[in-house]
């Protein structure tokens, strides 16, 4: 979902509407997945104890299903399926698994010039993102 952000990014703004990411991670690592994956042209601020998104509604995938699903995408794409081929991206990406609650599930959420929340979408898994598409819809 980043990637998209990223790409789209002028498309979103020129709305009028900021992009501002937050999540459950320490600045520490958001400064390393930045400087691996990045730059973005919008801010990803960290959330490392999940305050905001239990406050919000976000749940954690139960592990099973999470794992489940990453064994039907080895068996057909290998690890293709869910690491990354760039050595320093696939690196952050095993750290991650092992020092992250990678389970927990994001969303989006749009608040007009009030603070008020006018649309979201609440992920139930990794691949349940709202798209740009959805998205541009809302806010225009």
């Amino acid at each position: 979902m980043l990637t998209q952000l990223r790409e789209r990014y002028e498309e979103l703004s020129a709305t009028g509407y900021q992009v501002i990411v937050i999540a459950p991670s320490i600045k520490v690592y958001l400064e390393q997945f930045v400087q691996v994956f990045g730059p973005y042209p919008f801010q990803i601020f960290g959330d490392p104890k999940r305050d905001l998104y239990r406050e919000m509604g976000h749940k954690t995938m139960p592990k099973w299903k999470l794992l489940l699903q990453a064994g039907i995408a080895f068996v057909k794409h290998g690890s293709k399926g869910f690491l990354p081929s760039d050595e320093a991206e696939k690196k952050l990406v095993q750290k991650a698994m092992k020092t992250h609650d990678i389970y927990i599930q994001g969303g989006t959420w749009i608040y007009n010039e009030n603070g008020n929340v006018i649309w979201k979408h609440i992920d139930t898994e990794p691949a349940d993102h709202a798209s740009i598409k959805t998205i541009l819809t809302k806010i225009q």
